[in-house]
């Protein structure tokens, strides 16, 4: 399966973005997604994930209350919406499908798209 991450962008704190990640190949309801990020000098992190059906969804604490997650089946596309951006959530922003696992560890994830790169201005 292929994933193409778009909708990055500058904005300022407070703002929003909507990311979305688009996938074609195999059947894309039956993954679980997910969205990490990568800061400068930073380690990828987890973000949020998304279950196969959509019914089930986990955030990082750090995110929790201010993004959502949510996935369309029929267009093959997992979207992040982003609100009450902070300058702290500067990052790149991957999406990720897991065939088999429920997972927010990065190494569970089978498919990455490239990144979009999210920079929030203080």
């Amino acid at each position: 399966v292929q994933l193409q991450a778009s909708g990055g962008g500058l904005v300022q704190a407070g703002g929003s973005l909507r990311l979305s990640c688009a996938t074609t190949g195999r059947t894309f309801s039956s993954y679980n997604m997910g969205w990490f990020r990568q800061g400068p000098g930073k380690e990828r992190e987890f973000v949020a994930r998304i279950f196969r059906s959509g019914e089930v969804k986990s955030y990082a604490d750090s995110v929790k209350g201010r993004f959502t997650i949510s996935r369309d089946n029929a267009k093959s596309t997992v979207y992040l919406q982003m609100n009450s951006l902070k300058y702290e959530d500067t990052a790149a922003y991957y999406c990720a499908a897991a065939s088999a696992t429920w997972s927010t560890r990065s190494g569970d994830y089978d498919y990455w798209g490239q990144g979009t790169q999210v920079t929030v201005s203080s």
